[in-house]
């Protein structure tokens, strides 16, 4: 009989842990990819660039942001996350006071009405990359992409406008000391949406690699 009993409390034991074995374990976030500018350099791939069919409406934005329930779009939101001062945030999201500093050209901005967002790689260097092929859901993604730091940024609109969809080749920050962060966060955008690089491009980011921003490590993590 005590045999009988234990195997009933064993058998019992058994089935209580079976739902706790085969619970699928919880998903930790991806670990970023490290590596050196150079190194990053070399994982773009290289195609010829091609604009056919592009239009700015392509890519959705801005859309509800990261959090729909806060009433503020994926703008406002960027500027709430990169403000040094943080705004007030009013009623429709309207964002008063906070200070910006729009690190292309080292200015100290008190107005988010006076900032841009900037896509790090335009939407057209986008296109001519990869996104042409994209479905429109993961091109209104690629526009509102707040699940990487530098895809988004905060700058004067005057910086903004000077670049327009120039990729490194064309354009650079005015500020020498924000060169070497744009390309590896140009890098890192490029790689976290498998986009690819024209040669001349490819060029350029080799001889910032090469040269003065040898030292420069990129992060990145594949986009979803």
């Amino acid at each position: 009989m005590v045999i009988k009993n234990i195997a009933r409390v064993c058998s019992a034991l058994s089935l209580a842990l079976v739902p706790l074995l085969s619970a699928p374990a919880a998903h930790a976030a991806p670990a970023p990819e490290v590596t050196t500018l150079a190194d990053a350099v070399g994982l773009v791939q290289v195609t010829e660039e091609d604009r056919t069919g592009y239009t700015r409406s392509s890519f959705k934005h801005w859309n509800s942001g990261d959090d729909a329930s806060d009433g503020c779009n994926t703008r406002a939101e960027v500027l709430i996350a990169e403000a040094v001062v943080a705004p007030t945030v009013e009623a429709g999201c309207k964002l008063s006071g906070g200070t910006w500093r729009s690190y292309y050209d080292g200015q100290e901005v008190t107005s988010a009405g006076s900032l841009d967002i900037d896509h790090m790689v335009p939407l057209a260097e986008a296109w001519d990359s990869g996104a042409s092929t994209w479905s429109a859901s993961r091109r209104e993604a690629y526009a509102n992409d707040q699940g990487a730091a530098v895809s988004l940024v905060a700058v004067t609109a005057r910086t903004n406008r000077s670049k327009s969809d120039q990729d490194p080749a064309d354009w650079m920050p005015p500020s020498p000391e924000a060169q070497c962060r744009y390309v590896g966060e140009w890098v890192s955008t490029k790689l976290r949406w498998a986009l690819t690089a024209d040669d001349r491009e490819l060029e350029a980011l080799k001889m910032y690699a090469e040269g003065p921003c040898e030292d420069a490590i990129v992060r990145y993590t594949p986009a979803p």
